[in-house]
C-alpha cells in the first residue's frame, strides 16, 4: 500500500507540559526561591499528573510518539495540561492572576512557553505548539504573543477566558483590547478558546460539582460570542479564531441563535427594547463565522459531524484530547468508523489532516511517511464499527448511546 492508501491524521486538540522539575530548568533565576518554596507546599489534587505511569505522558517523547502513532495519529496541535509555576491548580482552570499573583503567574507562563518551544523543536514536523498570555497588561500581552510567534510556535496563543466574577481583568469585549487582537492578526497567529474554561467561582457545595459542569458549555463559549458581539472579527476581518472541544452541535445553535439578535439590532428595536447604529453590527454572525472561525471538534459526536457543512469545507478539524480520559485514544480509528464511515474521503482527508495542516503550516509531505505505516486506510474507516471493543472508552460509549438513542425515536 502507498501513502494515498492511508489517512494522514492530524490532531487538533492535544495537550502536553513539563513537570515542576523540569518547569524549574525553565524558570527565569530570579524566581527561583520563590517557586522551590511554592513548589513544596503545593499539593497536586489530579489523578492523572499523580499517577506515574499516566503523568509521563504529557512530556516524554517515547510514551507520547507510541501512543499516538499506536492510534494513528502522526501530527497534533498541542495545548497546555501541567500545573505550570505558581499556578493555583490546573492550567485551563485557572482563573486569570490578580495583581498581586500576576509577576509570578507570568513568569510561570514563560516557563511553559520556553519549554513547549523545546518540546515542538524534537519533533518540528508533527507538533505544532500553543503558547499563552494574560490579559492583565495589554502592552505585557502584546510583547508575550509577539514571543510566541519569533520562537515557532505555529500552533498559536491561548485566549484566557475571564469568568464574570473576575473584577480586575477587563471584559474580552472591552476595545482596550484591540492592539492586541491587531497585533495576533498582523502575526498570523491562531487564537484559540479551548472549552472548560471560565467558569466562576460557585463557592464549596455539595452541588458545586453537579452545576459546575451543567454551565461549562455556557462558559466556555462566552468569549466566542462576546467578541463577535462587540465587533472584534468585524474590525480585524483577518483574525483567525478557533474553538477547540466546545461541541460543534453547540456553536452551530449559537451562531444560529445570534444572527436574528443582529438582525433586529440593525432594524432598530427587539420588542420594547431600542437599539441604535453604534450597537449595530455590519454583518450576520454565520458570515463572521464562516469568516474567522474554525472549529477543532474534540471526539466529534453524531450531531457535531452533521453540522459540519454548515461551517466551510475548510474549517471543520477532528481532536482526540490526547491525554484525557474523556478522548478517543487509544480507540480513534473506531471512533471515526463511528461517526465518519459514510463521508467522502476527499472531505475526510480535510477534516483529519488538510485543515489543520493550512491552519497551523504542518507540511503534509514530511508527515506521509509516518501516515504510510500508522494511518489508517482509507477501506478501514468506511468500514461501519458493528462492535464495541470490550473495554470501550467513554468517547466510543457516547456515540452509542447516541447511535440507539435515534435508533429509538
Amino acid at each position: 500500500m502507498s501513502a494515498q492508501d492511508h489517512y494522514t491524521i492530524i490532531s487538533a486538540d492535544t495537550h502536553a507540559g513539563a513537570n515542576h522539575e523540569t518547569y524549574r530548568e525553565y524558570l527565569d533565576p530570579k524566581y527561583l526561591d520563590d517557586f522551590d518554596a511554592w513548589r513544596n507546599k503545593y499539593k497536586n489534587p489530579w489523578k492523572d499528573l499523580r499517577d506515574t505511569d499516566l503523568r509521563v505522558r504529557n512530556w516524554d517523547d517515547d510514551r507520547r510518539d507510541r501512543d499516538q502513532l499506536a492510534d494513528g495519529v502522526v501530527g497534533e496541535v498541542i495545548f497546555p495540561n501541567t500545573v505550570p509555576p505558581f499556578y493555583p491548580g490546573f492550567v485551563l482552570f485557572a482563573g486569570p492572576p490578580k495583581p498581586d499573583e500576576y509577576e509570578h503567574r507570568r513568569a510561570g507562563i514563560h516557563a511553559h512557553n520556553r519549554w513547549m518551544v523545546d518540546f515542538c523543536g524534537r519533533k518540528p514536523a508533527q507538533r505544532a505548539g500553543i503558547g499563552q498570555f494574560f490579559l492583565n497588561d495589554v502592552d505585557d500581552a502584546i510583547e508575550d504573543v509577539t514571543w510566541i510567534k519569533e520562537h515557532g510556535l505555529r500552533g498559536g496563543v491561548l485566549l484566557p477566558n475571564v469568568a464574570p466574577d473576575v473584577s480586575w481583568v477587563k471584559p474580552l469585549y472591552d476595545p482596550v483590547y484591540d492592539p492586541l487582537w491587531a497585533t495576533i492578526e498582523a502575526l498570523e497567529l491562531p487564537l484559540s478558546l479551548h472549552s472548560g474554561t471560565g467558569s466562576p467561582n460557585y463557592g464549596r457545595y455539595a452541588s458545586v460539582p453537579m452545576i459546575m459542569i451543567s454551565e461549562v458549555p455556557f462558559y466556555g463559549m462566552r468569549p466566542f460570542v462576546h467578541l463577535l458581539l462587540s465587533g472584534v472579527f468585524e474590525r480585524f476581518p483577518k483574525l483567525k479564531f478557533v474553538i477547540t472541544e466546545g461541541s460543534a452541535a453547540s456553536v452551530a445553535d449559537i451562531v444560529k441563535r445570534l444572527d436574528p439578535i443582529i438582525e433586529n439590532v440593525r432594524k432598530g428595536e427587539i420588542g420594547e427594547l431600542k437599539y441604535t447604529e453604534e450597537n449595530a453590527l455590519a454583518r450576520s454572525a454565520t458570515e463572521y463565522f464562516q469568516r474567522n472561525v474554525w472549529i477543532g471538534a474534540s471526539f466529534p459526536g453524531l450531531a457535531d459531524a452533521a453540522v459540519r457543512t454548515s461551517m466551510g469545507t475548510d474549517r471543520f478539524m477532528w481532536g482526540s484530547d490526547y491525554p484525557h480520559d474523556e478522548g478517543t485514544g487509544p480507540y480513534s480509528r473506531e471512533a471515526l468508523r463511528q461517526v465518519f464511515n459514510e463521508v467522502g474521503e476527499a472531505e475526510l482527508r480535510s477534516i483529519l489532516a488538510g485543515n489543520a495542516a493550512k491552519l497551523y503550516d504542518f507540511d503534509l509531505e514530511a508527515l506521509a511517511p509516518l501516515a504510510e505505516q500508522y494511518g489508517p486506510t482509507v477501506a478501514e474507516i468506511a468500514q461501519p464499527l458493528d462492535a464495541l471493543p470490550a473495554d470501550a472508552n467513554e468517547a466510543l460509549l457516547r456515540v452509542q448511546r447516541q447511535q440507539d438513542e435515534m435508533a429509538a425515536a
